[in-house]
């Protein structure tokens, strides 16, 4: 007997020491994987050496499929190889659907679908996410972030009516999950894309029991203050939406209070008891941009030209400081969308060639991002025409405003343009032309400050991660 536990012993004891062995020939590719990954300047090239120098091994599924989602996500987020990056997390989601590894199922499913979508395969994008959504219900993180996921990629797409379900299936799920926090980014999220639709009369009742649910919600400060800054910016957006001037004024004043609070505020970085609230909508930094541009707003359409050059300049100046740290492309649509409010300001004001320069800089920015060119083309260009105006250049502003119609489906800009270029052609003296534009605006729309798509399809985006794990 005593021979045979020894022998027993012996056994385990080389089972042990082998997996040991095996664990260490491991965690130590990893390590070295890791530490050229955060080199400075990162090596990459190694890094990705270090980790395919663990498939010789033959190592279990498990480690297999986090390798390649490894690989995948180095390759996708360091390189250009998108081929090979595509592969890896393919891989990935393929292998990791065979073992039960929910962090790596759902980590590729999300990497994948965005790599699709970069190489515009937004049909294969849209299956793998909504596969990856039924088999999360069990995981409620992964489920919320991957809903999220799908309803921006459907707000990219103007699907606005397929995002608002998808929101709206998210806040009844947050609601099962007792996430109060994670229903109102869901709830206010929708609200933003029903603004965008112009659904006024749906928005106000969802904003009110936003209301309700962000002043009951006890948590992290941060997360509330955050949660009530994208609420009162709903509402300034809503009143200015439609044309109430006057009563923006007490949410504007709460809001800029808020933006004091949190900038007092340390991060908290104990994580949520909850998985479903690993969830915030913009940094707060990116907030306080943010309020000065719907100050800015504000300041346009009330016609206090001085105060909203005043907070253009603040916002423009804090922008140029993120920006060296600081790559996210929502800080370019803040950009865009401050030196289109700017740029009137300075025509209104008489400051041609000032307001040249900053359309010359609009266009460098919506250069670098074809996405942020689509969504302010039309704008861009109605911008060159009211310059071109404002120098008495008739033809040339008749070129731009014709090509602006060509590119926007936006009611009230499409009316902005359309009145412009009429005085164009009562000031050229053609009145005929005169007539066949005023024949084809319409329905006349509500008067408004603001001529161009608010809120942008570039900005206020579906809340991002608190943590990227």
């Amino acid at each position: 007997m005593a021979a045979q536990a020894a022998a027993a012993a012996q056994a385990a004891a080389a089972q042990a020491a082998q997996a040991e062995a095996a664990d260490s020939w491991y965690l130590a590719l990893l390590g070295f994987a890791e530490h050229f990954r955060t080199s400075s300047p990162p090596k990459i090239r190694l890094c990705v050496h270090c980790l395919q120098a663990v498939f010789p091994f033959k190592p279990p599924q498990r480690i297999e499929a986090r390798t390649h989602l490894q690989l995948g996500s180095v390759l996708y987020h360091h390189t250009k190889n998108s081929e090979q990056a595509r592969s890896h997390l393919e891989k990935a989601w393929l292998i990791s659907q065979q073992v039960s590894f929910p962090y790596v199922k759902f980590e590729a499913a999300s990497l994948l679908s965005e790599l699709y979508c970069q190489e515009n395969s937004v049909d294969a994008a849209k299956p793998l996410l909504r596969k990856a959504i039924q088999i999360s219900q069990q995981t409620p993180y992964w489920h919320c972030r991957l809903l999220f996921q799908l309803a921006q990629l459907h707000t990219l797409e103007k699907d606005l009516v397929s995002a608002c379900d998808l929101l709206g299936v998210g806040a009844e799920y947050a609601r099962v999950v007792g996430s109060e926090y994670t229903r109102a980014l869901f709830l206010l999220s929708k609200g933003m894309l029903l603004l965008m639709e112009r659904k006024l009369q749906e928005v106000h009742p969802l904003l009110t029991l936003c209301g309700q649910i962000v002043e009951n919600w006890q948590g992290n400060p941060i997360q509330k203050e955050s949660l009530r800054v994208f609420f009162l910016v709903l509402q300034v957006t809503h009143y200015l939406d439609a044309g109430q001037v006057k009563s923006v004024k007490p949410c504007l004043k709460q809001l800029q209070q808020c933006i004091q609070t949190i900038s007092t505020l340390h991060d908290d970085e104990i994580l949520p008891s909850n998985p479903a609230d690993l969830f915030h909508w913009l940094p707060k930094e990116h907030m306080c941009v943010l309020v000065y541009l719907v100050t800015v707003m504000h300041s346009m359409q009330a016609g206090y030209l001085e105060k909203a050059q005043k907070y253009t300049d603040k916002a423009l100046m804090q922008l140029e400081k993120l920006k060296m740290l600081d790559c996210s492309p929502i800080l370019s649509s803040f950009q865009v969308i401050l030196l289109e409010h700017i740029i009137m300001c300075r025509l209104v004001t008489g400051h041609k060639a000032t307001a040249l320069q900053e359309i010359s800089q609009v266009c460098q920015l919506c250069q670098q991002s074809p996405r942020l060119f689509s969504n302010h083309a039309a704008q861009l260009h109605t911008l060159l025409g009211l310059y071109c105006v404002s120098v008495n250049c008739m033809d040339n502003a008749e070129a731009q405003f014709t090509t602006a119609l060509r590119l926007t489906n936006h009611q009230e800009l499409w009316a902005f343009i359309v009145t412009n270029l009429a005085s164009v052609y009562i000031r050229e003296g053609n009145r005929h032309q005169e007539v066949v534009v005023a024949l084809g605006v319409g329905p006349h729309p509500r008067s408004a400050g603001l001529w161009w798509d608010w809120p942008p399809q570039s900005f206020l985006s579906i809340p991002c991660l608190l943590s990227p794990s």
